[in-house]
């Protein structure tokens, strides 16, 4: 039998068999409505706000702080819009965010830009890091937000978010930081970070897709998104989600009790990162090393090949990766993650991710080292340009 890695953590993770069984009787049994008197919606009520509460815990919140959601880009979606509304009240129409966002906030600002706001996008360095001297610049008393991601979903940059913070705060904007990529591989508090918004996803940390939250600080006011029945304390209409809102609080816990784990994880990731580059001539790592680096993120540009044969290739022998974002794998366009950088157009179309978890063994990144090189220079036979290439090196 075909050995199977699973290398796309990034995208999307297994639901856990412990977030299954909390769930179940959610499914079945426990069906009330939340926001029913009788006896089933009042059982119902009583799980929602534990759940509430054990999310909070995992990032040092408030319960009432959490809002459910069905996913990261409606959180995101909504502390952006929200907050960009509530300040254009009070005069500020100004928004900065950078350039190597998830789709969900860029599109969320151009979008509003469309309505008269105007969005200011910091660049990075070349290992994806926010320019805060950019940021400083850019900031004035009309900025409503800063939005800017704690942990980058392609090259695995983690932000200062902290610092940023600061400066946010200094000139009376909201800051904004989506978490999804975060949370589950690094310690994530909220208080420490001195966010005022904060997104998470449960598909990330082995609990089922459409399941989301939002951390809004205490005493922050921001616009809604959903209207609709008095759920969320009015904040965000439609029934909630039980069986899903059940499973991502247990998929949270569990999540913070693995975090000691991401040190082998690192440590599998460094691994990976060091035998490619130096098994396969033309790559370049994409991103930063060590701590400045989400433990499970290798991202690799290979020269003269394109990374959808290469990952239809991996897939056959039984490795399941990615080239970046899992919501624009459809797209054609190179990553602007990786353009952001100032990674050249042909080496970005050729760069590989592979997001691993706890659950991967040395095992598993010796097979996908075993199955990488060959699959690389099969391709690169097929390039012309490697071929120039190559015989310019016999020479």
């Amino acid at each position: 039998m075909k050995r199977f890695v699973y290398a796309d953590n990034a995208a999307t993770t297994p639901v856990s068999r412990e977030v299954v069984d909390a769930m179940m009787p959610y499914l079945t049994e426990k069906w009330g409505n939340p926001s029913s008197l009788h006896a089933k919606g009042r059982e119902a009520a009583v799980a929602l706000e534990d759940a509430r509460g054990r999310i909070a815990a995992c990032l040092g919140a408030d319960a009432k702080e959490i809002f459910f959601t069905s996913c990261g880009s409606e959180s995101d979606n909504w502390a952006i819009k929200g907050a960009a509304y509530a300040g254009r009240q009070k005069g500020k129409t100004h928004i900065i965010t950078s350039k190597i966002e998830h789709h969900a906030a860029l599109h969320a600002c151009a979008a509003l830009e469309k309505e008269g706001f105007t969005v200011t996008y910091l660049g990075v360095d070349e290992k994806g890091v926010v320019s805060v001297e950019e940021l400083k610049a850019a900031i004035t008393d009309k900025t409503a937000l800063v939005s800017v991601m704690l942990a980058n979903n392609e090259i695995g940059t983690i932000e200062p978010i902290a610092e940023i913070a600061k400066i946010a705060h200094e000139h009376g904007a909201l800051m904004f930081t989506d978490a999804v990529q975060a949370i589950g591989n690094i310690p994530v508090n909220v208080k420490e970070l001195g966010v005022d918004m904060l997104a998470l996803s449960g598909h990330k940390i082995h609990a089922p897709k459409g399941i989301g939250a939002l951390y809004v600080r205490k005493g922050v006011r921001i616009s809604n998104l959903i209207d609709g029945g008095g759920q969320e304390r009015s904040k965000r209409g439609g029934t909630e989600n039980m069986p899903y809102i059940i499973g991502l609080a247990t998929a949270m816990e569990n999540a913070i009790a693995r975090l000691p784990e991401m040190v082998k994880v690192a440590e599998i990731r460094d691994y990976l990162i060091d035998e490619i580059l130096s098994k396969v001539p033309y790559s370049t790592l994409n991103g930063p090393r060590g701590d400045a680096r989400l433990p499970g993120n290798v991202n690799i540009g290979f020269e003269f090949i394109e990374g959808e044969s290469m990952l239809l290739l991996l897939d056959f022998e039984g490795i399941a990766c990615s080239t970046g974002s899992a919501c624009s794998s459809a797209s054609l366009d190179p990553s602007h993650v990786l353009l952001s950088i100032g990674v050249p157009h042909e080496r970005a179309h050729g760069s590989l991710r592979l997001s691993i978890s706890n659950e991967t063994t040395k095992e598993d990144a010796d097979y996908i080292l075993e199955k990488l090189p060959p699959i690389i220079q099969r391709l690169r036979d097929m390039s012309p340009l490697y071929e120039e290439v190559a015989k310019k090196a016999k020479k």
